[in-house]
C-alpha cells in the first residue's frame, strides 16, 4: 500500500508540474502579445502618411511620385514616401528638419542599396546584385536610377540607354562606333537586351535564354541548334570565339578579317584534333566557307558541308 501511495503522489506531482509549465507558457504568450500590441500603436504613430508629405512637397509629390511605380507603396496599408524615407513624425514636428528623416543623398552607397534592396532584392533578375560587377565596383542603385527625377520613366533611369551605360563603359562605346556593329546606337537593341545589369551567375552579366545557350540565340535562332554534327567552338566557347559581340572592323563581326585565318586558329597541321585541312591552302582554297557553309552546325555533314 505504501508503494501505491508513493506512485500516486508522484503521478499527481507530475500532472501538477505539467499544468504549471502550460500556465507559464500561456502567460509568456499573453505577455508578448500585450507588449507587441503596446508597441504597434507607438510604431504606427511615427508614420504621418503621404498626405502630410504632400503638404510641403506638393510639386515633387504630384509630378515625380504619383506618376511612378513607387506610388503603389501608398496602397493596401503601405506608407508611401515613408516606405523609403522612414517614419516622418519627427521630421514634421521639427519643422522639416532633414536630420529627422532619411535623405538618400546623405547615405553611403551600401546604405542606399540596402534600402532599395529591402524591397527590390527579391524581384526576378535582381537577386545577384550584391555579387555583381557593378556592386563590387562601388556602383550603387542611385547612380543609375532616380525615383523622383528620372529621364527614362520605365526603369527610372537617370539617363536613357545606351548613354547611361557609356558613362562608364567607354571602350564599348567605341566598339559600337565601328563599321560593323549591333545597332544599339540606332535604337534597335539595348544593353539590357543582352545583359542583366543587376548581375547574373554568368560572366559580363550576360543573360541566358531558357535553353541555357548563349543570349545571341534570342535573335539568331537559326544558329542555335541542336545539330547532329556540332561545331565544337560554338558549344564550348560560344559565339564570341569567332565574333566580336559589340562591334568590329570586319563583316559579320568576325574577329579576323580573312575567314581562312580565323579557321586556321584551330584547324592547323599537324594538328589532328580538331582535324586540319586535307588540302593545300593556295588562294583557290582559302575561302573555307565556300564549302563548309554550315559553320554553326549541320544535320547532314560531319565536315559541316551544306
Amino acid at each position: 500500500m505504501k508503494r501505491r501511495n508513493d506512485g500516486g503522489l508522484a503521478g499527481r506531482a507530475l500532472i501538477v508540474g505539467i499544468l504549471l509549465i502550460a500556465c507559464l507558457g500561456v502567460l509568456r504568450a499573453e505577455t508578448k502579445a500585450s507588449e507587441a500590441a503596446a508597441a504597434a500603436p507607438a510604431e504606427a504613430s511615427q508614420y504621418v502618411g503621404s498626405d502630410a508629405c504632400k503638404a510641403c512637397h506638393e510639386e515633387l509629390y504630384t509630378k515625380n511620385f504619383e506618376a511612378t511605380p513607387h506610388f503603389k507603396t501608398t496602397l493596401k496599408g503601405g506608407h508611401g514616401c515613408e516606405s523609403c524615407h522612414g517614419p516622418g513624425a519627427a521630421h514634421v514636428e521639427g519643422g522639416g528638419d532633414k536630420t529627422k528623416i532619411v535623405v538618400f543623398k546623405e547615405l553611403s552607397r551600401p546604405q542606399a542599396n540596402a534600402r532599395c534592396l529591402s524591397y527590390h532584392g527579391d524581384k526576378p533578375g535582381q537577386a545577384h546584385f550584391t555579387r555583381s560587377g557593378h556592386a563590387s565596383n562601388d556602383v550603387g542603385c542611385m547612380d543609375c536610377h532616380s525615383p523622383h527625377h528620372a529621364k527614362e520613366p520605365e526603369r527610372r533611369l537617370t539617363q536613357a540607354q545606351p548613354q547611361l551605360c557609356y558613362g562608364c563603359h567607354t571602350a564599348t562605346k567605341a566598339d559600337f562606333a565601328k563599321p560593323f556593329h549591333h545597332r544599339v546606337n540606332e535604337g534597335f537593341v539595348q544593353c539590357s537586351d543582352c545583359h542583366n545589369l543587376h548581375g547574373t551567375g554568368t560572366l559580363r552579366h550576360v543573360r541566358n535564354v531558357a535553353s541555357g545557350d548563349a543570349v545571341c540565340a534570342k535573335c539568331h535562332a537559326d544558329k542555335q541548334g541542336p545539330f547532329v554534327f556540332e561545331h565544337l567552338p560554338v558549344k564550348a566557347e560560344g559565339c564570341t570565339s569567332c565574333h566580336a559581340a559589340h562591334g568590329g572592323s570586319n563583316p559579320r563581326l568576325l574577329r579576323v578579317s580573312q575567314t581562312s585565318m580565323l579557321c586556321l586558329q584551330c584547324h592547323t597541321l599537324p594538328t589532328r584534333s580538331p582535324m586540319g585541312p586535307a588540302h593545300n591552302l593556295s588562294q583557290k582554297y582559302q575561302a573555307c566557307t565556300l564549302c563548309h557553309t554550315a559553320v554553326h552546325g549541320s544535320n547532314s555533314s560531319n565536315v559541316l558541308f551544306k
